[in-house]
């Protein structure tokens, strides 16, 4: 059997002459949760991503084996 959990980042868009500014940002606040759930066992198992208006939605999959 198989745990998961959803962690949701949500990013909004800002008046900027930097096109990767949402991916600057996110980098390191995604690289933290990867490692708090790395820590409890979970792996990563799938991202996606969705933008409504001007912000940005990002979806990471975290998977464990139960034991």
């Amino acid at each position: 059997m198989k745990s998961y959990k959803v962690e949701s980042l949500i990013y909004y868009s800002k008046l900027t002459l930097d096109s990767k500014h949402i991916l600057n940002d996110s980098q390191a606040e995604v690289q933290t949760k990867l490692d708090e759930y790395a820590q409890q066992g979970y792996r990563l198992a799938s991202t996606n991503t969705t933008s409504f208006g001007s912000a940005v939605y990002i979806y990471l999959f975290f998977e464990k084996d139960m034991d």
